[in-house]
């Protein structure tokens, strides 16, 4: 029999909208299972068993989606939002050389309505198996009084494992490396409180339709984070790669130098950046300066990676081959400035 508490519920909280949560969510979990996932949902931990390393070193990693939120409950779409949570964990850890092998996400919400817990999830899922780790547990919180009824908060955590010796490490990058751009899918999940006072975000512009863009504006500032786990993982078997940056907030003023030792700069050349049309628009919409764009936004570059200037474009047709458009975007020079985009 299940409890239940007719007290708490007057109080606002549901528990048997708990109970029907975790049921709708049991088919999304399992469908990530991978070899070492040693717990079924529903424990007071999730465990996991660690196989076939010799000397492992787990990278963990966690975040959130942020303001990105307040989009999807105007638009009602929270089934990509999930995919948004696991890709800002995952893309950290694979900067370290790690697989990630496991996930947990946190919901926290002021009313739990089963179905949009099942799509939030959904999401989770469905990251989860792009990235090749499983979800593992989790936890969903209904917290009337703190959160608005229709409104959610979501974070996330991962775990990878990398065999000591095969951790990247930005001590390898040389004079004259070359600087290889991984495409982004758009804004990804950085940088929406300042779209947020650009656009009406409360009022109906999400809703219209841009041209430039070939769907709604809410459709395209909404489009799931770019998971770059398996391409990550194909240019590494290509070729020799020397560091890596997710390029989160901050853009690449704040996240590309942390792939370049000191005594070395990342030289970027704008011209060859692909900037996507979303920041063009978002650029003219608010009047935004150029520099304040690439210190805020990816501007259509969600990873970069350093290689050796002979294998630049080995490392650009592994990437291409595993649907990852990719491109030499500059170099890495002598300097103490860190990064120069020119």
């Amino acid at each position: 029999m299940k409890s239940s508490s007719k007290s708490y519920a007057e109080a606002g909280v549901d528990i048997t909208a708990g109970y029907e949560a975790v049921k709708r969510i049991k088919d999304h979990v399992a469908r990530t299972k991978i070899a070492g996932t040693a717990s079924e949902l529903g424990g007071f931990g999730g465990a996991f068993e660690l196989m076939g390393y010799k000397e492992p070193v787990l990278i963990s990693g966690t975040d959130g989606v942020g303001t990105k939120l307040k989009l999807a409950f105007r638009m009602d779409k929270h089934d990509t939002i999930g995919i948004d949570c696991v890709a800002m964990c995952v893309n950290d850890v694979v900067c370290s050389g790690a697989k990630p092998i496991f996930f947990l996400d946190y919901i926290a919400t002021g009313k739990l309505i089963p179905e949009r817990i099942e799509q939030i999830v959904k999401g989770v899922a469905d990251g989860c198996c792009e990235s090749g780790c499983a979800l593992i547990g989790g936890e969903t919180a209904e917290m009337p009084g703190f959160y608005p009824e229709n409104e959610y908060d979501l974070a996330g955590f991962s775990v990878g494992v990398v065999e000591k010796s095969e951790m990247m490490s930005n001590d390898n990058v040389k004079e004259g490396d070359v600087i290889i751009a991984m495409s982004s899918s758009g804004v990804h999940s950085n940088g929406f409180s300042l779209v947020r006072k650009i656009f009406d975000v409360e009022g109906d512009e999400l809703f219209e339709y841009v041209p430039e863009l070939g769907m709604r504006l809410g459709d395209a500032l909404l489009a799931p984070t770019k998971l770059y786990v398996k391409p990550v993982q194909a240019l590494r078997k290509a070729v020799t790669v020397h560091s890596l940056a997710h390029i989160t907030g901050g853009g690449f003023f704040e996240n590309i130098p942390r792939a370049i030792p000191d005594g070395l700069t990342a030289k970027v050349e704008k011209a060859r950046v692909r900037v996507l049309p979303i920041f063009d628009i978002i650029a003219k919409h608010g009047n935004i300066p150029e520099r304040d764009m690439f210190n805020t936004f990816n501007m259509g570059v969600g990873m970069v990676a350093t290689v050796p200037a002979d294998e630049a474009e080995r490392a650009i047709g592994a990437l291409r081959e595993v649907g990852c458009e990719a491109y030499a975007v500059g170099e890495v020079i002598a300097s103490d400035e860190g990064i120069i985009v020119c």
